[in-house]
This record gives structure tokens, C-alpha cells and sequence, in this order.
């Protein structure tokens, strides 16, 4: 049997090389890629910032009939440590017919189904309409600075008349009051890193004080956990939710539609609590305290509390929006200062939806494609600046029990065997049909 046809021996192998970032060391991750496209006499380049943390880029050559495609995947991982797993994340076993291990979801796994379609289309002899480009791309995790941005900042000739790519985080299958869905991403969010600095009066540990930056910070803290910010309704959550609520029982669909009006957005979101939990940071900005700094000795407070806060932003708007946002939830006695802010794609390019929605609806007439909005963020940011659209394409036919999105970054991360085979198929189909 052909490697390609076994897609879960390719993953397990992947998954098996720690690729953890900080700090990725993806080199013999990548050098394992090639060592396969050299047995397939596939051509690629290896374009690098740092040796350690290379980036390959393959071509399948087509007829010229159509514009390139980009498939682009990344094979950083976060870390596993601190994280109670079942089975070893970094052993890439096949346990209970799943592939077991960090990266299995994200997004080893979405690379192996590229891999595999290009694999099995060079040993058909197929020729696509046009090129197929293949990224396999370090460091998504930690900003992509030696990944996708280093590649679209120096090596943009890599990329030269490419329209759309297919990338992460994309046509995994979910379920909505007894329907299926495969929501293939076309936006997602922006990164907006931000810093509040919370200042107050400092002293000796030994005496007793009110008031102080500790306290302060505190006190923002439990503001933002409790107080939403404001709802907004971008186009692609309104053409989202607005395509499930157009399948699924009319009760279900009305409460949907309600969450489309930001009068009612908050109202609906409090009544129903964790049943539409996920569809709150597609409607709003989000601002979660990650990291606090401050002191440095225990027996003296510290005039001044630094608290990191992992923001991201919705399509369409600013930062200095996002911050006016903050200011009015913190008061005027907190300062906000941007630490890295990365401008999201622009309004998607719908071309090649159809073409995806066409290979999911023929690989499972059940299913129902629809658009998504992606909360996170991915390198489908990095290629927008150069006028390339990405579709979050990682199709994934999983059952009602098995919730994707709890699984990513988290302990006892998997995928289906027969779920990454269904993948790599409709990868494969993309290919063929794709004009």
C-alpha cells in the first residue's frame, strides 16, 4: 500500500518529532517532508530565518491553465507540559482508532491531508488546471515570525499569482440541534496583544494599605471577567449564523436570528448561557488577562502592576476602538498600551467557496457547508497581505461526540483515523477539481 493511502502512518511520524514553540526546532520535522517528496521526485525549496526553523515549499506542476493554488500548514505545536494525558503527546500512537498526540488537530494533521493529496496526485500523474503549492511552515503558533511572515516579507515570489490557499482551522464537522454542519472558515479575528498598567501607592509590606496597584489590577481583572463589551455584527457572523439558523428547526433558527440584533445580543447570550457559548467571541471583541507582573520583592508593594491581556478583535475594526472598548470598562485610571496588533484578512473573496462546499456536500450529502468566522487567528493573515484569499480547509467528517475545538492546544489531543482519510480524500478532490 502506498504511504499516501495511509495518512495516519505520515501523521503519527510527525507528530513524533517535538516540534513545541517556543522554541519549534522544526528542522527535522521539515527534513522528514522532504526526505517523502524526494522519494516522490516532488521539487521544493527550503526558504529559512534561522536553520532550525525552516520553511518548505513544494510544486506540483499543472498545465497553466488556471492561477496557482496554495495548501499552506504549519508543524509548530503548543506545549504539553503541565497537562495530564492519557497517552504520550508526542508518541503519535494509534489507540482506540484515533492518532494520538500534540499537533494531531493543530495542525499536524491538516498538513498530513495536503501531503497526501499531493503525494497521491504526483504518483496518479494527475496534472492540475494549475500549480499546486504546497507551504509547510514553522512558528504559526507564536506569531509566525519566522514562518508565513518571514516568507511574505522575503519571498513573495514564492507566492506570485496565487488567488486562493487553503489553510487551517476549517470544515471539521459540528452539530446544531441535530444537524451537520462543516463551517469552512473564510475570516478570522485579529490579533491585538494589549498591556494595562494599573499604578498606586507603594510601600513596606509590614504596613497595612488600601487602594494599591495589587488591588487595582484585581479589580480589573474582575471587571473584565464581568462586564461584556459591546456586540458587534460583522457580516461574515451575520452570513454564518444566518445559514444555520436557515437549517435548523425555526425555534432554534429565531433564537439565531436574535443574536444578529445587538439590542437583543446580550439578552439572548445571558439566557442561554453555555448552549450558545461558542457563537459569544464571533459577536464581540475579546480580552483575556493572561500574564501579571509586578513586584519584584515580597516585602515591598509594588507602585505599578503590569497585566498582559490577549486581545482579539473583530474584522473590520481598529484598535484604538478595541482600547476605547477597555477604557471604559477599566476607568480612567488604567492605561492601555498595544504590544503587537496584526491587521486581519480583508472582506472575503467567496470565489472558490462553492468549489469547497461542493466537495464536502458529494463527500457527505448530509453535511451542510456554510461560511465561518474563525475566533482565533491563523497565517491566512500573513498570505491576505498578498492578495491571497485562504479558506480554513481541514475537512473532518467526526461524530456528535467528538468536540474538535475542546481538543486543540488541550491534553489528550486526537483525530479520527477514518476522519484524517476523509480529509486527505476531499484535499485531494479540491485538487482535481479546482480551476
Amino acid at each position: 500500500m502506498k504511504l499516501f493511502e495511509n495518512p495516519e502512518q505520515i501523521l503519527g511520524d510527525l507528530i513524533r518529532f517535538n516540534t513545541t514553540n517556543p522554541p519549534g526546532n522544526e528542522r527535522e520535522c521539515i527534513t522528514y517532508i522532504a526526505h517523502l517528496l524526494d522519494r516522490a521526485d516532488v521539487p521544493y525549496q527550503i526558504k529559512a530565518r534561522d536553520a532550525n526553523r525552516p520553511n518548505l515549499i513544494a510544486r506540483l506542476t499543472g498545465n497553466g491553465d488556471s492561477r496557482p493554488l496554495l495548501l499552506q500548514g504549519h508543524v509548530d505545536v503548543v506545549s504539553a507540559a503541565r497537562q495530564t494525558w492519557r497517552h504520550p503527546p508526542f508518541g503519535g500512537d494509534i489507540i482506540d482508532g484515533c492518532v494520538w498526540g500534540r499537533g494531531a488537530l493543530d495542525m499536524k494533521g491538516g498538513v498530513t491531508m495536503m501531503l497526501a493529496a499531493l503525494l497521491r496526485a504526483q504518483a496518479e500523474d494527475f496534472r492540475p488546471a494549475g500549480d499546486i503549492v504546497l507551504a509547510v511552515l514553522s512558528d504559526e503558533e507564536t506569531g509566525s515570525d519566522f514562518g508565513a511572515g518571514f516568507l511574505v516579507d522575503h519571498h513573495p515570489e514564492l507566492f506570485a499569482d496565487i488567488r486562493y490557499a487553503i489553510g487551517e482551522f476549517g470544515a471539521g464537522a459540528m452539530y446544531i440541534a441535530g444537524k451537520k454542519f462543516y463551517p469552512v472558515q473564510v475570516a478570522e479575528k485579529q490579533v491585538c496583544w494589549t498591556e494595562a498598567i494599573v499604578t498606586g501607592p507603594g510601600g513596606h509590606g509590614s504596613i497595612p494599605l488600601t487602594g494599591g496597584a495589587m488591588a487595582r489590577a484585581a479589580d480589573l481583572i474582575h471587571r473584565l471577567d464581568r462586564k461584556p463589551l459591546k456586540p458587534h455584527i460583522t457580516p461574515v457572523a451575520r452570513q454564518m449564523i444566518g445559514a444555520i439558523a436557515d437549517n435548523v428547526p425555526a425555534g432554534t433558527g429565531l433564537i439565531l436570528r436574535r443574536l444578529l440584533n445587538p439590542l437583543m445580543t446580550g439578552f439572548i447570550f445571558k439566557l442561554l448561557g453555555k448552549k450558545i457559548a461558542g457563537f459569544r467571541p464571533l459577536l464581540y471583541h475579546t480580552a483575556n488577562p493572561t500574564i501579571i507582573s509586578g513586584g519584584d520583592k515580597i516585602n515591598v508593594i509594588p507602585s505599578e502592576i503590569r497585566i498582559s491581556i490577549d486581545g482579539r478583535i473583530l474584522p473590520g475594526f481598529s484598535p484604538s476602538e478595541f482600547l476605547a472598548e477597555l477604557q471604559t470598562i477599566a476607568g480612567r485610571d488604567v492605561a492601555f498600551d498595544i504590544i503587537r496588533h496584526d491587521p486581519g484578512p480583508g472582506p472575503p473573496d467567496m470565489g472558490m467557496f462553492g468549489l469547497l462546499a461542493g466537495v464536502l456536500h458529494d463527500a457527505d450529502p448530509q453535511g451542510i457547508p456554510i461560511p465561518m468566522l474563525l475566533p482565533g487567528v491563523t497565517d491566512a493573515r500573513h498570505f491576505a497581505r498578498l492578495g491571497i484569499q485562504t479558506y480554513g480547509f481541514t475537512p473532518m467528517n467526526l461524530r456528535p461526540d467528538f468536540n474538535f475545538f475542546e481538543l486543540v492546544h488541550a491534553a489528550n489531543e486526537r483525530v479520527p483515523v477514518d476522519a484524517l482519510r476523509f480529509g486527505a480524500s476531499a484535499v485531494y478532490e479540491v485538487i482535481q477539481r479546482y480551476r
